[in-house]
């Protein structure tokens, strides 16, 4: 596998790790702004291989947070305030339920 691939998907295993801390932290904005992160860190590295159609649901829910859990103008909103926990382990829960897909499809293309 190309090292850059091998970089990406460290990282988009690390953005979950820390997106489950920042949940302990009550920081539930920062949790679904790295959960973003770490599904598209993983998406870049399976890049071109195809989505499997009953995920895409699951990368659209994912994708607002990465403005939305940033800017308040976004939000509609101050993004700490707006985002809960019970969202913010929404979105860990979503990414756990992408990862061993996008895990199994970065593995078969070592």
């Amino acid at each position: 596998m190309r090292v850059e691939v091998e970089r990406l998907i460290k990282q988009a295993e690390r953005d979950l790790v820390n997106a489950r801390k920042s949940l302990a932290a009550e920081a539930y904005e920062l949790a679904a702004f790295v959960c973003h992160q770490a599904v598209e860190k993983y998406l870049k590295a399976a890049w071109g291989l195809g989505v499997a159609a009953d995920l895409r649901s699951h990368f659209a829910y994912l994708n607002p947070d990465y403005t939305t859990a940033r800017y308040p103008d976004a939000a509609n909103g101050v993004p700490y305030e707006v985002y809960d926990r019970a969202t913010a382990e929404a979105k860990i829960r979503t990414v756990e339920k992408v990862f061993p897909w996008l895990r199994q499809l970065t593995q078969t293309k070592k």
